[in-house]
């Protein structure tokens, strides 16, 4: 249903086609990652009740980001701690990505709009990003 980045156990990514279909409700990420990635599905006529939901104090260590590709294309490449090329995913119109853990950099193939998603509030690229130097 989606595809998993891996790498020597970490996951970098989950990716989920704009094709991918479900027939009920379903949820990726595992239970305990800071972002849950998934599909809604529901038949006509369902109704959710109104609601809130509980403030539950919760500690992220990790800053992860998710984006749905709207139009054009997107190469992601992902990176080991040694900044050596370990994988690569191709984003077209309606894929989306959930970006877990380890580095990565962002190709625009084509040009290119995204819905983006990650946890706040943001601290600047100063403080929230950190360069690495890639091998050739």
């Amino acid at each position: 249903m989606i595809d998993v980045i891996e790498h020597k156990g970490m996951r970098y990514a989950e990716v989920l086609r704009a094709k991918a279909t479900v027939t009920t409700t379903r949820f990726f990420s595992p239970a305990e990652s800071s972002m849950q990635f998934g599909l809604l599905a529901h038949g006509a006529g369902f109704v959710e009740p109104a609601h809130v939901h509980h403030p539950v104090k919760r500690e992220i260590r990790d800053l992860q980001q998710m984006f749905v590709v709207q139009r054009g294309v997107v190469a992601v490449d992902f990176f080991d701690a040694k900044g050596k090329k370990i994988s690569e995913v191709v984003l077209r119109s309606g894929d989306a990505i959930l970006l877990v853990d380890g580095a990565h950099s962002v190709r625009v193939l084509e040009d290119m709009q995204c819905v983006s998603v990650k946890q706040g509030p943001f601290l600047g690229a100063e403080k929230d990003k950190k360069e690495i130097q890639v091998q050739s």
